[in-house]
């Protein structure tokens, strides 16, 4: 393990520059708003009335609503948990298969949790109107929390889908060009002609036949027919 001499060499470091990535800084916040949102009403979500020593959800004492932000706070904890695995790894691996795959499931999850926190936030907002003020004697601050990260959760998560997006097409194709010779396809890069490219200048004469040589590639080339000069009658 290499060990940083200078606070030069630590800001260098690999885990520095990936821990000041925008992504893993919108994933750690994601992370920690669903935990938040999950921690929230796992504790003080469940409540026994004044009148009665059974627990209830202090939103609107459905439990569909405490059970929906407990689970999807903690699969959204977890899933960005995974995800900040495997962008460590992406920056390892050179298959762009692999990146393109991670970026398209990256994207469609993104977009995916934008839509339950949306549907979660206003579910909760909703609950939490219909609720009487002094139904219970504690949750309410839990449950303001709860409401406010679910909707903090939206806009961290349609940033990440816009990073995911940004990484799609920031993803350049790879140039080739196709060879006639022998009916074959062959994959190279273009580079760009030189102005101090050597290029066969034809040679023409009365007489001479005239051919062109290509300079595109220094491989492929492909000789055009010969061409013959007429001369007028004298």
């Amino acid at each position: 393990m290499h060990i940083p001499e200078s606070l030069q060499d630590l800001a260098n470091s690999e885990a520095v520059q990936f821990l000041k990535r925008p992504k893993t800084i919108a994933r750690s916040f994601a992370g920690v708003f669903s935990l938040i949102v999950f921690s929230s009403l796992l504790t003080d979500g469940y409540q026994n009335k004044t009148n009665s020593s059974q627990l209830h959800c202090v939103l609107n004492s459905n439990s569909a609503g405490c059970s929906f932000a407990v689970g999807a706070g903690l699969l959204a904890f977890l899933s960005c948990l995974a995800f900040l695995a495997l962008d460590a790894h992406e920056g390892r691996t050179t298959s762009s298969r692999f990146k393109t795959a991670f970026q398209l499931l990256d994207f469609i999850l993104a977009a995916l949790w934008a839509g339950i926190w949306f549907v979660g936030f206003c579910f909760l907002a909703n609950q939490w109107q219909h609720s009487l003020p002094r139904q219970f004697l504690l949750g309410s601050s839990s449950v303001k929390a709860a409401i406010t990260f679910a909707f903090f959760s939206i806009l961290v998560w349609i940033f990440q889908a816009y990073l995911a997006v940004q990484d799609l097409r920031n993803d350049a194709p790879v140039p080739y060009k196709r060879s006639l010779d022998d009916g074959g396809v062959v994959v190279t890069s273009l580079s760009p002609l030189s102005a101090t490219s050597p290029v066969n200048t034809p040679t023409t004469g009365p007489h001479s036949l005239s051919y062109t040589s290509s300079a595109l590639s220094p491989h492929l080339t492909t000789p055009k027919a010969p061409r013959l000069t007429m001369m007028p009658d004298t």
